[in-house]
């Protein structure tokens, strides 16, 4: 339970905490973007009722726990058996992104996240995605950073030109994108080197988790598996540095 708690609050550092049934009904209905809520286990008065109904209208992820584990994520101790985990930034739309290409008038680059959980390294990506061109970031909901103040520091500034969006099921995403003209190469070192593949045309690149990479169904709906050449020792890079070597790769052969 303690590690749980552990990599929750690091997951969301520096992420507006709101505390209060009151505080969060109104952050719903002011429209601030929620990724998560807790609710003490058992609870089912009206209040809470409304905040669970807005949390699905809004599929927000929804967390009954314990009184322990509520009072440990608690920054104020006056949490009413209710605490919301806010966006520090607002979450754009997939069509804001083919909005941005067309208005470049260049096919649209999208860069997915499969599970990104460390806030510096999905910082880091939405910076690579703003100077390498890239039209917006999508991320899945669960098991990955949300838009922290951490991330939009880490990004250093490139959160207020990079749209990020949030989606509930990325596989099932990449099958619309698909269906729009999107195909999909990710990275993965047991696939073709970069260099050998067309990466031209209206690509979307897929990042995986920094421990266990694309994961099994995102990696199906993926069209190539593409490689980064590696010489040294270890067989692996951060990634960040891999969303940074492919994506150049991508405008490497945008230029030709």
């Amino acid at each position: 339970m303690q590690e749980n708690i552990k990599n929750e609050q690091e997951n969301t550092e520096h992420t507006l905490v709101i505390e209060g049934r009151n505080a969060v009904l109104e952050a719903f209905r002011s429209g601030k973007p929620i990724d998560k809520v807790f609710i003490l286990d058992g609870c089912q008065d009206g209040p809470v009722r409304t905040i669970v109904r807005e949390a699905k209208k809004h599929d927000t992820i929804l967390n009954f726990v314990g009184k322990d584990r509520l009072s440990q994520l608690s920054e104020t101790g006056k949490h009413q058996g209710v605490i919301a985990y806010a966006a520090a930034y607002e979450y754009a739309e997939i069509d804001d992104m083919f909005k941005k290409a067309e208005e470049k008038g260049e096919d649209p680059f999208f860069i997915l996240l499969d599970n990104i959980e460390d806030p510096h390294n999905l910082g880091a990506i939405i910076r690579t995605a703003n100077l390498a061109g890239a039209h917006g970031v999508i991320i899945p909901k669960r098991r990955a950073s949300g838009l922290t103040a951490t991330v939009a520091k880490t990004s250093a500034g490139a959160l207020n030109y990079t749209p990020v969006a949030k989606v509930t099921n990325l596989a099932k995403t990449m099958e619309e994108l698909k269906e729009r003209g999107l195909w999909f190469v990710c990275a993965d070192m047991g696939g073709e080197s970069m260099y050998r593949l067309n990466l031209t045309g209206p690509i979307g690149l897929v990042i995986g988790n920094e421990g266990e990479g694309v994961g099994r169904l995102v990696k199906e709906k993926c069209d190539f598996v593409a490689s980064i050449p590696m010489k040294g020792e270890i067989d692996s890079l951060n990634a960040s540095v891999a969303a940074g070597v492919m994506a150049y790769e991508i405008v490497r052969q945008r230029m030709k």
